[in-house]
C-alpha cells in the first residue's frame, strides 16, 4: 500500500529536521578543526562565520520588508532586536568560540544544552512562570548529567591548564543564549521569526565586525585561505542550511516533533568529535548525555524548534 501524502510529507519533514540538527551539531567541530589546522583566534573565526552567512539573512531581510504581510516595527522592538542579536548571536557566540579553544567539542555541547533550563529559571524569576513537576525533574536530570560528564572529562583532561577557564567562557555562552531565547520569545509573536532573526543577525555581525577592526589580526584574514574555508563551513553548513531546515521541519512536523528530534545534537557532536577530531568517548560521558538529552526534551517540550539550537 502506498503512503499517504500525509505520511510522505511527515518523513520527509523528519529527515530534513534530523539533518539540520546534525548540521547545526558540526559547528564545534569545524570550529575546533580550524584552531588545529589554522592557530587562528575566536575573534577571526567568527568574523568570517558571520561574513559569510550575512548575505543569507540581508536578502532575507529584504524579501520579508517587500512582502505585503509584513509587520513595520516599532521603536522599542528595533531596539530589542538589535540588543538581543547582539546579545545572542555575538557575545554568546565569542564566548563560546573561547571556550572551544580550550575544551573538547562533546563538553562544550553538553555545557551549552543547559541554556533550556536557565530560560525556565529566568522565566519563573522575572516574569512569573511557575515551574512544573516534570520541569522540576528535568532540571535535576539534565545538571545530574552534565555533573556526571563534566568531572568524567576533568579526571582525563588534568594537564589542560586552561580546562576550567574554557568551561566557564561556554557556561557564559549558555547564559547569554538564554537570554537572548527568552527576549526573542516576546518579541517573535509581534514581528515573525524569519523578520527578528534576520535583524538579529545583522546586528550580531556589526558587533562581530567592529570587534575585530578594534583587535582583529588582518593579516590572517587575508592570507589564510584554510582559514576562509573554514569560515565557509561555519556559515553554509553549520549555520545557514540548518536554520532553514529547521524552519521547514516546523512547518512539516510541528514543535513537538522538532523538539524530540534535535536532541540528537549532543549525540551528533560527541560522535563527530570521536570520529573526526578523535576525541575520547567514556562512560560517564554517555551516561551523563543521555540524562541531558532527556532532561532537555522534557524542558523543550511546548518550546519551538528554534529555541533548540543555540548559535
Amino acid at each position: 500500500m502506498s503512503a499517504s501524502p500525509k505520511q510522505a510529507i511527515s518523513i520527509v519533514g523528519f529527515f530534513i529536521t534530523l539533518a539540520g540538527a546534525i548540521l547545526f551539531s558540526t559547528k564545534a567541530i569545524i570550529v575546533k578543526a580550524a584552531f588545529g589546522s589554522t592557530h587562528t583566534d575566536a575573534v577571526t573565526l567568527l568574523t568570517l562565520r558571520m561574513l559569510f552567512a550575512l548575505p543569507f539573512y540581508v536578502v532575507t531581510a529584504f524579501v520579508i520588508s517587500r512582502h505585503k504581510d509584513n509587520v513595520r516595527m516599532k521603536p522599542r522592538e528595533w531596539v530589542l532586536a538589535i540588543s538581543l542579536g547582539f546579545l545572542g548571536y555575538y557575545l554568546s557566540s565569542l564566548f563560546d568560540f573561547v571556550g572551544l579553544q580550550y575544551v573538547s567539542a562533546g563538553l562544550e555541547r553538553l555545557i551549552l544544552f543547559l541554556y533550556p533550563s536557565f530560560a525556565v529559571f529566568i522565566n519563573a524569576y522575572f516574569f512569573g512562570q511557575p515551574i512544573s513537576r516534570i520541569q522540576k525533574v528535568a532540571l535535576l536530570l539534565t545538571y545530574l548529567g552534565i555533573a556526571i560528564a563534566y568531572f568524567g572529562e576533568l579526571q582525563l583532561d588534568t594537564s589542560n591548564p586552561h580546562f576550567l577557564f574554557g568551561s566557564f567562557m561556554v557556561f557564559l555562552c549558555a547564559i547569554t543564549y538564554s537570554i537572548y531565547i527568552v527576549g526573542s520569545g516576546k518579541i517573535i509573536p509581534k514581528i515573525g521569526a524569519a523578520k527578528f532573526t534576520a535583524y538579529a543577525m545583522m546586528a550580531a555581525t556589526f558587533g562581530v565586525f567592529s570587534h575585530f577592526a578594534y583587535t582583529g589580526h588582518f593579516q590572517t584574514l587575508i592570507t589564510g585561505k584554510e582559514l576562509w574555508q573554514f569560515g565557509l563551513l561555519l556559515a553554509v553548513v553549520a549555520t545557514v542550511l540548518p536554520t532553514f531546515m529547521l524552519s521547514q521541519g516546523l512547518k512539516m512536523i510541528g514543535s513537538n516533533n522538532v523538539a524530540i528530534i534535535s536532541g540528537v545534537g549532543p549525540v551528533s557532536t560527541i560522535l563527530q568529535a570521536h570520529f573526526v577530531l578523535g576525541e575520547k568517548i567514556f562512560a560517564e560521558q554517555i551516561f551523563g548525555t543521555v540524562l541531558v538529552v532527556i532532561g532537555v526534551l522534557l524542558i523543550g517540550w511546548k518550546r519551538k524548534p528554534a529555541e533548540l539550537q543555540p548559535g
